[in-house]
């Protein structure tokens, strides 16, 4: 599959938060712990600096999603973060990278000096190369940073990419 990766719109908020929310409920990459409703989702991706989706160019099917916003405020203001969802059926086929990739371009043009991530479950193995092959930066460890739907609590690993 070849994604197109493109600012999101409104008649693309249902499927983004089905997306979201798959995310959420598997419990293994997002620190929220209940899904968010519709109107809850509208606002959400709306207030974000930047929100895209990544859509099949075939089937024109919206099979992924990325926001982008400042990590901190006032002196820190100049990192942003990221958070980035791929509908299950499709992950594996580089939506990650074409909305990764998407997203280090547009942090720079808004301004953004660095992209930081607080927070990749050291378990994720598949986001970890990712980020890596892209150039992030491995800053260091959380020990037990994460808390699994296990109740097991799982390692965090914080990365970065100058912009």
């Amino acid at each position: 599959m070849e994604p197109f990766v493109r600012a999101y719109g409104p008649a693309d908020v249902a499927r983004m938060t089905e997306i979201w929310n798959e995310v959420v409920r598997d419990g293994v990459a997002y620190p929220q712990t209940e899904p968010m409703t519709a109107e809850a989702a509208a606002a959400f991706f709306a207030e974000q600096s930047f929100t895209a989706v990544a859509e099949d160019k075939e089937t024109g099917e919206v099979v992924g999603l990325y926001i982008l916003h400042p990590n901190n405020v006032g002196r820190c203001g100049h990192i942003a973060n990221a958070s980035y969802a791929v509908g299950s059926q499709h992950r594996g086929k580089r939506v990650g990278r074409a909305l990764v990739s998407h997203c280090l371009k547009k942090g720079g043009e808004l301004g953004f000096r660095l992209l930081q991530f607080n927070a990749v479950v050291a378990s994720n193995h598949s986001a970890i190369h990712l980020y890596e092959s892209l150039g992030f930066v491995r800053i260091g460890t959380v020990p037990g940073g994460f808390l699994l739907p296990s109740g097991r609590y799982e390692d965090i690993v914080l990365f970065y990419h100058t912009l």
